[in-house]
C-alpha cells in the first residue's frame, strides 16, 4: 500500500502513503486450566461454552513509527465451570506515513487488527491444543464494523452550549 511522490493538479507535491510491517510479536501471553485435573478425568461431552474478549491498543514510538497491540481473552466453561483461560496480546511495529488524520484511525483501529488477527488465532489454538484441548478456532472478525461501532459510541451529542434561557 503505497503511492510515488509525484506532482498533483495545481503543481503540489503529493505526499507517499506507506503502509509497511517491520515486526509482528507476542508481547504477553497466559494460559490457565484452573480444573484441569477434573477435566480430563470426567467423562463430560466436550460442549464448551466461549467468551471471546478483544481490545486493541495503539501508540506513536517515534516518527512514522507504530506500535499497534490487540488483545484476545478466551474464556472456556464446560458445564458451567473454568476449562481454560487464555489470554494472548499481539502486537507489532509498523511503520505508517502519509495518511491523513482522518484515515489514521481507521489504519490503526481497524486495519491494523486485522493484520494482526490471525497470528492471535494461532498462538490461542495452539496454546489450546498444548493444553490438552480440542483445536480452538476463533470465528472471523470484523474488525470494520467493531470499528465503526466504536466511533458511533464515542461520539458525542451536539448541544447547544449554555444556550439555555430561564
Amino acid at each position: 500500500m503505497a503511492e510515488e511522490t509525484g506532482a498533483a493538479a495545481g503543481g503540489e507535491e503529493k505526499k507517499t502513503q506507506t503502509y509497511r510491517i517491520q515486526k509482528i510479536y507476542i508481547k504477553d501471553v497466559s494460559f490457565e486450566t484452573p480444573r484441569s485435573t477434573e477435566i480430563f478425568t470426567e467423562q463430560a461431552q466436550w460442549a464448551p461454552e466461549v467468551k471471546v474478549q478483544l481490545n486493541t491498543e495503539s501508540k506513536n514510538i517515534k516518527d512514522d513509527l507504530y506500535e499497534c497491540m490487540l488483545m484476545i481473552t478466551v474464556n472456556v466453561d464446560l458445564a458451567g465451570k473454568p476449562a481454560y483461560l487464555a489470554e494472548v496480546k499481539q502486537a507489532g511495529l509498523f511503520t505508517i506515513a502519509g495518511f491523513a488524520e482522518g484515515e489514521m484511525g481507521h489504519l490503526l483501529g481497524s486495519y491494523t487488527p486485522s493484520v494482526l488477527f490471525p497470528f492471535v488465532r494461532e498462538v490461542i489454538s495452539d496454546l489450546a491444543v498444548k493444553g490438552g484441548f480440542p483445536q480452538m478456532l476463533l470465528d472471523p472478525i470484523n474488525f470494520d464494523a467493531l470499528y465503526a461501532q466504536h466511533m458511533d459510541k464515542n461520539k458525542a451529542p451536539t448541544a447547544p452550549a449554555s444556550d439555555t434561557q430561564h
